[in-house]
């Protein structure tokens, strides 16, 4: 979605580790564009429907799906990313949740994207495939902060520069991995695109993520930038599936 008026800059959410746990099954965030909405049970609502469909047999498949549907200012436009870890059944669960929760959240709004923790879903009447999202971010933190801020910050752009390498010339463009830290004790990161991207711009989109790290987690145990193109997250315990 490209209004500006849709979308705030970067949106900077704090919560503790308790709170992302007990909220595990609630979105993270969304947006609802407010610049255009449609009319009720018009061409665009059936063409959008339909698309959700598509995305909701489609995506659980390979972990991502895209397309659109319709013509002109008919035309919808939608994406579906599962994290690259995620198991067939729980992606399929996510996607159809995320769109059941952001057709509820943003009814009549012609754009929206919603994320979770195991999936993100996206559409719009404006052609959004294969462009990096800059305007739809937020970030998310654990409110700890660690003994060694200096050091640690190092170790966190150091890993994840290691797994943007990683991802952006994989075919799921996604990484994982973990390192250790002083202390006898590990960092664990995850970078992830989607997958609409050329592989230079999927390295272009992460590389920006964890540039912004600084600004959101500065010092902090663990913390994530996401996007509508692009997500990049930290922790000092694993949270990817094994």
């Amino acid at each position: 979605m490209s209004s500006s008026r849709l979308l705030s800059p970067l949106y900077l959410l704090s919560f503790s580790l308790l709170l992302q746990l007990a909220l595990a099954t609630n979105p993270l965030y969304h947006f609802c564009s407010s610049s255009e909405n449609f009319i009720p049970n018009s061409p665009y609502e059936t063409n959008l429907n339909k698309l959700m469909s598509y995305l909701y047999s489609k995506t659980p498949i390979t972990g991502f799906g895209s397309g659109s549907l319709g013509l002109s200012q008919n035309q919808a436009y939608g994406l579906a990313l599962c994290r690259g870890d995620v198991k067939t059944t729980d992606c399929l669960a996510c996607v159809a949740k995320a769109g059941t929760e952001i057709r509820k959240r943003c009814q009549l709004n012609k754009g929206a994207v919603i994320w979770y923790d195991y999936c993100m879903l996206k559409y719009s009447n404006l052609d959004f495939i294969g462009k990096i999202d800059n305007q739809n971010k937020f970030s998310l933190l654990n409110v700890q902060n660690v003994s060694d801020s200096l050091y640690f910050n190092e170790k966190v752009k150091e890993l994840l520069g290691k797994l943007a390498e990683e991802a952006y010339v994989s075919s799921k463009m996604f990484a994982t991995g973990e390192m250790e830290i002083k202390e006898s004790r590990k960092l664990y990161g995850l970078v992830q695109c989607t997958r609409d991207l050329s592989s230079a711009d999927c390295k272009k989109c992460i590389d920006g993520a964890i540039g912004k790290l600084p600004r959101c987690c500065d010092g902090k145990e663990g913390g994530r930038v996401v996007g509508g193109s692009c997500n990049v997250r930290y922790e000092i315990y694993p949270f990817v599936n094994a």
